[in-house]
């Protein structure tokens, strides 16, 4: 598929795996975006995971039309950008790998390739192709050590790694126009509006804890003139480029919007109930809320567990917490997510924990104290009900008021 006369994608849409590195559920797919660049000489940007190995070089073969490879270049390392660095040697000999120093070593230990086939490039250094040139600029931790970025100024085009991508397998006729749609969501009214919650589930899983890394990418880049965004997950971006810059800059400062992320674990349905109720008063005041069962996990897009609760911490300003009192702690599926905050550094959200017990109150005290480490600011004291829930023992419209 042509981006431009110079541009091809070459990549491959996986709508097969269930959950992305093992852990986050991918209810619409995931792409693995890979791209030639055709000039006098001819570089392949990142590859793409090994299940998707045969497709994914007929695609090559296709585009090259018998032409040699001469460049391989290596954004970032995680395998499902270069599984198959060691597949496509083979086929092209004489090609050269281009990537930063810290890559060099996870080459050799992932595919056995020595540094005397890998041409390392410094902050700046350009590479050209013939009529174009293309300039590499490194973006240590985001949201790998090794990450740098490839700028290709002939056509104002950033082939952006890991960064402004996107979980969500992606329909499009023509990926020239950057017009891409969530393939088996409803259609909305423009590409990220389609594709802005994915997004967000995508930063926050995989990049939320390099806030602060993300930001020195984003002035780093600033001074471009960008107007194509080539990510390796996701549509390539063109008309909406300021607001998707704007969204991963709001995220990496941990900006958010008013609202409340609900997530609770439950073992007998006491805690699940409390949740509703709260969820229901919110409703009443027009607050808007994500609802998360930290116990399923399940790959649908109404309840995306874990993933889904991280992607509304990131997107609300105040967290809600459920958990039953369990071996005089914190149910396990709520401390995951408690510990999920700690990791990826979120700070300053109003917090609110909730949750039965039968016979000792814990779980609501410890968790108001693993957010206060955390730097989140107590709504209230946490409440703890005994046993079965009720409005008499937990009034959920008192808290709902406090938001």
């Amino acid at each position: 598929m042509n981006i431009s006369e110079r541009i091809k994608y070459v990549g491959m849409t996986d709508c097969v795996k269930k959950r992305f590195e093992g852990l986050w559920p991918l209810p619409y797919g995931v792409t693995y975006n890979s791209y030639l660049i055709m000039d006098e000489k001819v570089a392949l940007v990142d590859t793409v995971d090994c299940n998707f190995a045969e497709g994914y070089l007929e695609n090559i073969s296709e585009a090259c039309q018998g032409r040699k490879i001469d460049y391989l270049i290596v954004n970032h390392m995680e395998p499902d950008h270069s599984a198959l660095i060691a597949r496509i040697m083979e086929i092209y000999p004489d090609i050269q790998i281009v990537a930063s120093a810290k890559a060099v070593p996870m080459i050799a230990g992932y595919h056995g390739i020595g540094a005397d086939r890998v041409k390392v490039v410094k902050e700046g250094e350009t590479l050209c192709l013939g009529s174009c040139t293309l300039s590499f600029h490194m973006v240590p931790m985001v949201h790998w050590p090794e990450t740098m970025v490839t700028w290709m100024p002939q056509e104002n085009t950033l082939f952006s790694g890991d960064a402004f991508g996107t979980f969500g397998a992606v329909e499009c006729d023509d990926w020239a126009a950057g017009e891409g749609h969530l393939m088996g969501a409803p259609r909305q009214e423009s590409c990220l509006a389609e594709f802005r919650d994915e997004m967000i589930r995508y930063y926050s899983n995989i990049v939320g804890k390099y806030g602060a890394p993300v930001q020195a990418a984003i002035k780093k880049l600033g001074g471009l003139d960008i107007r194509r965004i080539c990510s390796t997950h996701g549509p390539v971006w063109t008309s909406e480029i300021p607001q998707v810059v704007a969204l991963y800059d709001k995220l990496s400062r941990y900006e958010s919007e008013r609202g409340v992320c609900i997530a609770y674990g439950s073992m007998y349905g006491n805690t699940e109930a409390a949740a509703h109720a709260l969820a229901a008063e919110l409703q009443k005041r027009g607050i808007p809320y994500g609802l998360h069962n930290l116990s399923l996990g399940d790959d649908v897009a109404d309840d995306l567990g874990l993933s889904g609760a991280i992607r509304d911490l990131f997107k609300y300003d105040t967290v809600a917490v459920g958990s039953p009192t369990y071996n005089s702690g914190i149910y396990p599926p709520a401390l995951g997510f408690m510990e999920a905050i700690a990791a990826r550094g979120v700070k300053g959200k109003r917090f609110f924990s909730f949750g039965s017990y039968t016979w000792a109150a814990a779980s609501t005290k410890l968790m108001d104290e693993m957010a206060l480490r955390s730097g989140e600011t107590l709504l209230c004291e946490g409440k703890a009900f005994a046993q079965a829930f009720s409005t008499e023992k937990c009034d959920m419209g008192a808290v709902a008021d406090l938001i």
